[in-house]
């Protein structure tokens, strides 16, 4: 069963990244969901890159803000799941 694990704060749409508030922990290799039902946005990729405070990390903790490469455009608000 899936759990809500943050929520998009912003999206680079130039380089495909988006910003995330996390309430849970998250690893590179963690299989991610984003949902977004009113934009219809919904989809589920592995995290391959992530940074925390313009540094490569391979971990971020909850109650952080990590930026990850996206497989397709998201917006502000959108959920990410795990």
């Amino acid at each position: 069963m899936e759990k809500e694990i943050g929520k998009v704060t912003h999206f680079f749409n130039k380089i495909s990244v988006a910003v995330v508030s996390l309430v849970e922990d998250l690893a590179v290799n963690d299989t991610i969901h984003f949902a977004d039902a009113g934009r219809k946005i919904d989809f589920t990729q592995k995290v391959t890159s992530m940074q925390v405070d313009h540094q490569e990390v391979t971990a971020a903790k909850a109650k952080s803000e990590a930026a990850i490469k996206v497989d397709q455009p998201v917006h502000e608000g959108t959920v990410l799941l795990k």
